[in-house]
């Protein structure tokens, strides 16, 4: 069994597109999206058009969350932008996604942990970066549920990973399919989070029928980065239109 697991898409229609084409040529009918999915300055309605469209089970994620539930005057960026560009429809569909999701036995989905949809489960900030949690905090992180799974997949961080936990489940972060960078500025732990290339990222995930343990692959694909640079430009965001044509944060952002 084989499912294709994409994450962080933050409005990136190209992106999103791409990797669904990709999939399919695969021969990968299973698709699982772990949340963040319109918020961002690119095609949010487009991209929640889409994922509801073709039916993609998600989980939400906070963007997901704040764009559905927080009153449009304390929104800023890229939520603001994505609450006036998508419709109500979508809006009740983002803030309705489930926390988590079990797409096969013994597989558990969600957006950071599976309590939190603003913690990273694999890794915390270091001197402005985010580095590999210990496996202890990994452990404390994951909670029962995710101890008891075989495979815990999480999102968020837009980091892509596979770590297979000591005496616990396989861990699989796809990676961000749409936002290859961006920076925390809020307190106490600001930090920027880099994939140091612009490729949309997702990962398969591999369940042997015969039992034997879980594998997965990290995909890194090439798409139109360019276009989604020059909606980012056209809509007064240099910031996102340099991170989605280099996978990193410019200094003076």
């Amino acid at each position: 069994m084989r499912i294709a697991v994409i994450a962080d898409i933050h409005g990136n229609l190209p992106a999103l597109e791409a990797a669904l084409d990709d999939i399919a040529a695969r021969g990968i009918a299973q698709v699982l999206c772990l949340g963040d999915c319109a918020s961002g300055m690119l095609w949010p309605r487009e991209t929640a058009a889409l994922l509801m469209a073709r039916e993609i089970p998600s989980v939400r994620g906070n963007h997901d969350r704040w764009v559905a539930e927080q009153e449009p005057g304390t929104m800023r960026g890229q939520d603001a932008f994505a609450h006036a560009e998508t419709t109500p429809d979508q809006r009740a569909w983002l803030g309705g996604l489930p926390t988590r999701i079990i797409p096969a036995p013994g597989v558990l989905a969600c957006h950071g942990t599976p309590e939190s949809d603003t913690t990273n489960l694999l890794e915390e900030p270091v001197h402005g970066h985010l580095r590999p949690a210990a496996p202890e905090v990994v452990r404390a992180r994951l909670g029962a549920d995710g101890i008891a799974a075989r495979v815990v997949l999480c999102g968020h961080s837009h980091q892509a990973s596979v770590t297979q936990l000591p005496d616990g489940p396989l861990v699989v972060n796809p990676g961000s399919l749409g936002c290859p960078a961006f920076r925390v500025t809020r307190p106490p732990h600001s930090h920027r989070s880099e994939a140091r290339s612009p490729h949309a990222r997702y990962a398969i995930l591999h369940l042997p029928e015969d039992g034997s343990a879980p594998s997965a692959d990290l995909i890194a694909l090439r798409y139109d980065w360019d276009a989604a640079s020059r909606r980012a430009e056209s809509l007064g965001s240099p910031a996102w239109a340099y991170a989605l044509r280099t996978g990193f944060i410019p200094d003076e952002a």
